[in-house]
């Protein structure tokens, strides 16, 4: 799409450009959450041109970037989005204006321009905590940005929360239950613990360069859980983060609809960790007024028929319920 000015003199949204690197990071780190990856060329990059983790599943597809430039043409905002045209469904990756309210009106409103095919848009879809953002909006932290996506016509509602971490410098040693084995994506480790050969509760996490860690997910099966195993593996998980020199650990928690036994175990778990709410994540769906509900199929319901890695065991299908997944 061609550059647009936005009502303010000397603002316009273009594409992004190689030279706006830093200014784009530096936008990025204006709304980074304690324990969030920090966001290095080589992320940014990744972000641009890889896959983008939404709804749970890494999507093959690469937004779209634009950049709200002042009269320097240096960045001052900067909008991330893509869509699917097979499904017309788009979606609103990320964005960051330092919660200027007009720069955000004109990079959303810039970017409902260019999604109108769209019968639905999506933004700030569940995924895990990154460099570009910790898996939702985080409301109260980004007001602004909260507030820009109402007045832009976007509905919002409440999806997670996002859980922080400070590690001991001097971890108490943890007993060894689980095995512990590479994984490839999300790169880190997996943790599980098996009885009689068969999983039974796993863990993902992983270490970032900048000493960051995030914890994936973690999961008992039904049958097995109120039996300790979710306090034996994340023990274990947080002392292996510590051994490869995380310094802070970040976890994102769904929202269950009611609160249930097993939510609540949850929650006590992480507080007795030292988990502490950082800020509820939101996300939010804008419709066009054309649209019809017969025929749209969501960006989460068109990836969940996509086969999950490692297989379709029990255990595998359960990893969302607690702590979520990319």
């Amino acid at each position: 799409m061609a550059s647009s000015h936005s009502l303010k003199s000397g603002l316009a949204v273009r594409p992004y450009r190689p030279e706006d690197e830093l200014g784009v990071r530096e936008l990025i780190e204006a709304d980074r959450l304690p324990g969030q990856p920090r966001c290095t060329p080589q992320k940014l990059a990744a972000a641009r041109c890889g896959r983008v983790p939404v709804a749970d599943w890494a999507v093959p597809a690469r937004p779209r970037l634009s950049v709200l430039a002042d009269a320097g043409d240096c960045p001052c905002g900067i909008i991330a989005y893509l869509s699917w045209i097979d499904v017309r469904t788009g979606l609103v990756c990320w964005v960051h204006a330092r919660e200027d309210p007009p720069a955000l009106r004109a990079l959303l409103g810039h970017a409902l321009a260019a999604l109108e095919e769209c019968r639905q848009i999506d933004a700030f879809v569940d995924a895990p905590p990154g460099p570009l953002g910790p898996g939702g909006l985080p409301r109260t932290r980004r007001r602004a940005t909260h507030d820009a996506l109402l007045q832009s016509g976007f509905t919002g509602r409440r999806q997670g929360r996002y859980l922080h971490c400070a590690l001991p410098a001097e971890p108490a040693p943890a007993k060894l239950v689980a095995d512990v084995l590479p994984c490839e994506f999300p790169p880190g480790h997996r943790l599980i613990i098996r009885e009689a050969a068969e999983p039974v509760a796993e863990a993902v996490v992983g270490v970032e360069p900048d000493r960051t860690a995030t914890v994936y997910w973690i999961e008992t099966l039904p049958a097995r859980r109120s039996c300790g195993l979710g306090r034996k593996l994340l023990s274990q998980a947080l002392a292996l983060l510590a051994e490869q020199g995380a310094t802070e650990v970040a976890l994102v928690v769904d929202d269950a609809p009611h609160l249930t036994p097993g939510s609540q175990a949850a929650a006590r778990l992480f507080a007795s960790f030292g988990f502490t709410l950082v800020d509820e994540l939101w996300t939010y769906q804008y419709r066009h007024r054309r649209a019809h509900a017969a025929g749209h199929v969501s960006p989460r319901a068109a990836l969940q028929t996509i086969a999950a890695p490692g297989g379709t065991t029990e255990l595998a299908m359960l990893r969302r319920a607690l702590v979520r997944r990319p």
